[in-house]
């Protein structure tokens, strides 16, 4: 299935999704049936490499396609589009890296490819990487990952596991015995309950004011079975390689929900434009602005993205936390001049007022994001 195939496919249910919007945003729960239409859709190719049917080829040449795609699906539903972004996002830390250094090239590119054919056979990949008390920074991990035989099992406690029930796969991060800092291991999740008697613990369920049904729960482990990344102690390797992908596609779901927003309020707004109060045609005007602005700056990074690949690394952080910013400053406008009724539940705006604050949220959160970024501004002489 090519990238245009797709693209169509994402469009028609993109569309389904938007009629039953209402429905939709009060749902506190993922359906699979929607994972399932995403997958004959051809979504869950994201992940899979070019030379194995999927949509794969590097960083440069990939990262409009899917970003587009996950846009696209914004525009239907918030939450399934933020779970569908982490499937390519996760797959990234394999896919971005085509070769490792010696002596681990051949262990490399065997697990490359088998992550990439579990998402051809229609897995889906997610996360649950962050830690409570980490302050989102997955190298103040705490988790604990000990040996086993082949494999390693671990031991510790994480959230925003994003896709919790649908994902089969999730990566996480854990402490190997004698290591300086994590690395990352993934988990497979396939038909594992969730009381504990399998290493698996539900402790809190996902109830969020925003991507309400993204699923999102906190798990405890212990001693449940993971696979080590087979390039060990080159977290920071990996995660250079794939982050500016990961931004891009995050910003692209909540650049597509403030399209959705801006033009939905506008159509309403049409009828008694000419009456509109002062303070109403300044916030409108606005939003115009930082709609605007958000779109130049989504635009830069696919750019970016397509002519440096992660040597655009810093001016996609840049990107990403100035559509964040502004993402919320429009919405916020937006609410105001659209009025109270925006707190009802029956108004769509409340809902994504709250969904584009996650954007902030996501990897890298505000503090790592801020902490990087002033590092970054010093260029060395």
């Amino acid at each position: 299935m090519d990238s245009q195939t797709v693209r169509e496919n994402v469009q028609t249910i993109a569309d389904q999704f938007a009629e039953a919007r209402t429905e939709r945003q009060r749902r506190r729960e993922l359906d699979t049936a929607d994972f399932e239409q995403l997958k004959t859709a051809g979504f869950h190719l994201t992940g899979v490499l070019a030379e194995h049917g999927g949509l794969w080829e590097s960083v440069q040449k990939s990262s409009r396609t899917i970003c587009e795609l996950l846009r696209i699906l914004a525009h239907g539903d918030s939450s399934v589009a933020l779970v569908a972004a982490m499937h390519p996002t996760v797959l990234a830390f394999w896919l971005a890296t085509p070769e490792v250094a010696a002596p681990y090239e051949a262990a490399w590119a065997e697990q490359r490819d088998y992550c990439s054919k579990t998402a051809l056979e229609g897995q889906w990949w997610g996360t649950i990487t962050s830690e409570p008390g980490s302050g989102g920074d997955i190298f103040n991990t705490k988790t604990l990952a000990q040996p086993n035989g082949s494999g390693y099992r671990i031991s510790g406690q994480k959230h925003f596991g994003s896709g919790s029930g649908v994902t089969s796969f999730m990566i996480t991060t854990a402490v190997p015995p004698g290591a300086a800092e994590p690395d990352l291991f993934f988990l497979d999740m396939r038909n594992v309950p969730w009381d504990g008697s399998s290493g698996v613990k539900l402790l809190f369920p996902w109830d969020g004011h925003g991507m309400i049904a993204t699923q999102s729960h906190g798990m405890q482990f212990e001693n449940f079975p993971a696979t080590r990344v087979a390039w060990p102690g080159n977290i920071r390797s990996l995660g250079a390689a794939a982050s500016g992908f990961i931004a891009c596609c995050f910003t692209a779901v909540i650049v597509g929900i403030v399209e959705t927003a801006v033009e939905s309020a506008r159509q309403r707004l049409q009828a008694r434009s000419a009456s509109m109060r002062p303070f109403e045609q300044v916030e409108w005007l606005k939003i115009t602005q930082e709609g605007w602005l958000i779109q130049q700056a989504y635009q830069g990074m696919v750019r970016t993205l397509e002519t440096k690949g992660s040597a655009g690394n810093y001016e996609m952080l840049i990107g990403k936390t100035a559509v964040a910013e502004l993402a919320e400053s429009a919405m916020s406008r937006l609410c105001k001049v659209m009025g109270g009724g925006t707190y009802g539940r029956y108004s769509p705006f409340g809902f994504w007022f709250e969904d584009v604050r996650a954007l902030g949220f996501l990897r890298p959160p505000w503090v790592v994001a801020y902490d990087q970024m002033f590092a970054g501004a010093w260029p060395s002489s």
